[in-house]
């Protein structure tokens, strides 16, 4: 079974929305890519508070996917 981790593919998500011209950008666009890398710095973060969003996170991505436990 592939198992990818939540903070891998938001930094690839974050790569890929930076590398995008930055004319071509909505307000609502930027406001989601700060949203994005808020997120991306919770997961990171080594606190009670990361891995809660962690755990939540994943419970969600498993429930989409129908491969929880």
């Amino acid at each position: 079974m592939l198992t990818i981790n939540v903070a891998v593919l938001l930094a690839i998500v974050i790569v890929v929305r930076l590398r995008r011209r930055t004319q071509a950008r909505k307000r609502s666009d930027e406001q989601l890519t700060v949203l994005i890398v808020l997120v991306f710095g919770v997961l990171v973060a080594p606190t009670a508070f990361g891995h809660g969003v962690v755990d939540v996170v994943g419970q969600v991505a498993a429930g989409i996917t129908g491969s929880g436990p």
